[in-house]
């Protein structure tokens, strides 16, 4: 019988799709408290369902036994996952491009206009006791109708950011990628720019949409931070160490840029203590990607690569560096 391990509780059920199957599913129902663990339980197993926050490293995979074949994770985001280490022992790594993306968009919406109308703000001056009433001057915010709003990165997430802040609000978008998509350009009357720098300096709102990798790595740092509008906005729901946060925080202290919404950190899940004190910045626990429906498909996509590959199939869903 060949072996899965599922390196995190996830929804439960759907594993039943395996399950009847024949295969053999162990979840592991309390996260690993460290490698070692890991690095003692890959030895058995013909398959590894994992996700973020569980960290794959070169120790780990040099640990799988031959009859590891795949490592599934239920995420788009792989920069967990030694993919080198896997490609040199033929182990397939995989992920599920596409499967939370409208979730990421609505979350980076949401904290878009939670951050430009100061809802977090306001609503923790309502719960301190601090209104007494209408005031003509009170929070005032921004609106983002018209405004122009820079894309970093134009895959799937950065897509449905543009979909919904263009077709309702208005907004006039920018993007920068290292492919350019004029069909997309097109289709939805967004504009490509050349360069970082161009799009930073132009950009009322800056969101991040990009894969962590060595090339994306402090992607966003003083230089093009100070490159900003002082009324500008800058989101990131991909991932923390493409911002430099020293970096980021000196820029708000200057008030080179107006505020930031964080759903990832560079070290998490340690935070830069300056943050917490900052009114405009909000900060959220890595959960844009978090919905039902996201959780759902993300786990079927992890599921049947990892279903291909035990029958003898190339998955589907092939992380680029492990071509």
């Amino acid at each position: 019988m060949k072996k899965i391990f599922v390196t995190r509780k996830m929804n439960g059920e759907i594993f039943n799709k395996l399950i009847n199957l024949g295969y053999q599913v162990d979840v592991n129902d309390q996260h690993l408290s460290d490698e070692e663990e890991l690095k003692q339980i890959v030895a058995s197993y013909d398959a590894i369902i994992t996700t973020v926050g569980s960290k794959i490293d070169k120790e780990v995979v040099d640990q799988s036994g031959s009859q590891l074949k795949i490592i599934a994770t239920a995420s788009v985001g792989y920069d967990h996952i030694d993919v080198l280490s896997c490609k040199n022992k033929n182990i397939y790594v995989t992920n599920t491009p596409g499967a939370n993306a409208w979730c990421v968009a609505e979350h980076t919406v949401g904290l878009v206009l939670n951050l430009t109308h100061r809802i977090n703000e306001s609503d923790r001056f309502v719960r301190k006791g601090e209104f007494h009433g209408f005031d003509f001057g009170l929070f005032v915010g921004d609106e983002i109708k018209d405004n122009i709003i820079g894309i970093v990165g134009l895959g799937n997430i950065g897509k449905s950011v543009c979909k919904i802040l263009k077709n309702g609000f208005g907004c006039k978008i920018l993007y920068y990628d290292t492919l350019r998509d004029e069909s997309f350009e097109k289709e939805l009357g967004v504009e490509y720019v050349s360069s970082l720098d161009e799009l930073m300096k132009n950009s009322d709102v800056v969101t991040i949409h990009v894969p962590l990798c060595e090339a994306t790595k402090y992607l966003i740092n003083t230089n093009n931070l100070s490159l900003m509008k002082n009324t500008g906005y800058l989101i990131n729901t991909s991932r923390g160490a493409v911002i430099n946060e020293k970096d980021l925080v000196l820029a708000l202290q200057n008030k080179t840029i107006k505020g930031c919404a964080l759903d990832v950190f560079e070290n998490e899940p340690v935070i830069s203590q300056e943050l917490f004190s900052m009114p405009n910045v909000i900060l959220t626990p890595h959960i844009a990607a978090s919905s039902d429906e996201a959780h759902k498909m993300m786990i079927d996509m992890a599921i049947n690569n990892v279903i291909e590959v035990l029958e003898d199939k190339i998955p589907t869903n092939i992380v680029k560096e492990c071509l």
